[in-house]
């Protein structure tokens, strides 16, 4: 039977990746792009979310009173832990504080001094999550740690993250790389061999020895 956590894995590669051309919002360009709230915001996926996330939570023994992040990644992830774990509160900040009412960024719980985690649902420059970083410590909260679901592993993300967490633990589920991994060995693999000319694995980069049904090395051709 399969864990919350690879159940959740193989939802994220069936759900959210995608291998191609695309534009991201830090201005780069990449082969693939994960859109994790196809995976956050369906009902399965939300249930595994909240399951992961609360057994990493617990296993850490970071002790939150509440979880939260920067809108609109982190906003599924909240409400999954939040049910799922039938204890922790939720908050959410705002990307600027609203010009109405009474103006606050932090929305949901709001207990000065409260031991809280940040979570984002995908890290690449890291600029969300740290934005709800600082949020949280300019409102009064005290950061236990910081979880994204998939971390891209690139554009400086993990070091950024971590210097504004100021010594606070970054945890991230899953790589870019777990989840390509996965969206691969999902792939109709049923069509012949046929060898690749210079061309690497889109996986590890190595030299590939076939181009169907994508470019892949010898090791991950299965």
């Amino acid at each position: 039977m399969e864990s919350s956590r690879q159940e959740l894995l193989r939802l994220l590669a069936a759900k959210s990746f995608r291998l191609g051309e695309f534009k991201l919002s830090s201005g780069g360009t990449s082969d693939y792009y994960i859109d994790c709230r196809t995976t956050t915001l369906d009902a399965k996926g939300s249930r595994l979310t909240g399951q992961v996330f609360s057994d990493e939570i617990q296993k850490r023994g970071w002790k939150p009173r509440a979880i939260g992040g920067l809108t609109l990644g982190a906003d599924p992830i909240v409400v999954a832990v939040s049910v799922v774990s039938g204890e922790l509160s939720g908050f959410l900040v705002r990307k600027a504080e609203k010009q109405h009412g009474t103006g606050q960024r932090i929305e949901g719980f709001r207990e000065k001094g409260a031991r809280v985690v940040i979570v984002d649902d995908v890290c690449t420059t890291g600029a969300s999550t740290v934005q709800a970083i600082e949020a949280a410590r300019e409102f009064g909260f005290d950061i236990a740690g910081v979880m994204c679901l998939v971390e891209r592993e690139e554009a400086e993300g993990r070091p950024s993250v971590e210097k504004a967490a100021a010594g606070a633990p970054f945890v991230s589920v899953f790589t870019a790389r777990d989840v390509r991994v996965e969206h691969v060995s999902q792939m109709d693999d049923t069509a012949p061999v046929i060898f690749a000319v210079a061309a690497k694995c889109e996986i590890c980069g190595r030299p590939a020895v076939t181009n169907v049904p994508r470019n892949r090395c010898e090791a991950h051709r299965a």
